[in-house]
């Protein structure tokens, strides 16, 4: 069920949901989501990333961080779905934790990183998403992302 919403969701689109430009906006395309419950979109991982170049130039490995902040940038894109605000009018997430982080898989230049999140609970203004990061059907991360909703 998407409520009206036209998928996927490409760049352009992504861009009036989240606050993130280049060379910090990681997700390319949201293809499945149900408002208040999941989202699914992906990230296509080039060797032509920046962080490539330190990290590490004879191996290059995705940072961790970055794999987290993906999870964390979709499940934005479900919270400001579901909700219907978004930062053209004053209103942003702001990643704020992390639990039950696992990585299990590098992931390199030429991989296509699915991600997944799932709406858990709100408490106030926090919301907690239940994530994971895939390579084909392989686990690259999992982790319980924190957010906190404000306006600024």
């Amino acid at each position: 069920m998407t409520d009206n919403i036209q998928l996927p969701l490409y760049t352009d689109q992504i861009k009036e949901l989240l606050p993130h430009r280049y060379p910090f906006l990681l997700i390319d395309r949201v293809t499945d989501i149900e408002l208040g419950r999941s989202v699914q979109g992906y990230k296509n991982v080039t060797i032509n990333e920046e962080y490539f170049n330190g990290h590490f130039p004879e191996h290059p490995v995705m940072p961790g961080m970055l794999i987290l902040e993906a999870m964390a940038q979709v499940s934005g894109i479900l919270g400001f779905l579901t909700s219907g605000k978004r930062p053209a009018d004053g209103h942003i997430y702001l990643f704020v934790g992390a639990d039950n982080t696992r990585f299990k898989r590098q992931v390199i230049p030429g991989d296509c990183l699915t991600l997944y999140s799932e709406f858990v609970t709100s408490k106030r203004h926090i919301h907690k998403f239940s994530c994971r990061a895939m390579v084909g059907n392989e686990l690259a991360a999992s982790a319980d992302i924190l957010v906190a909703e404000q306006v600024i």
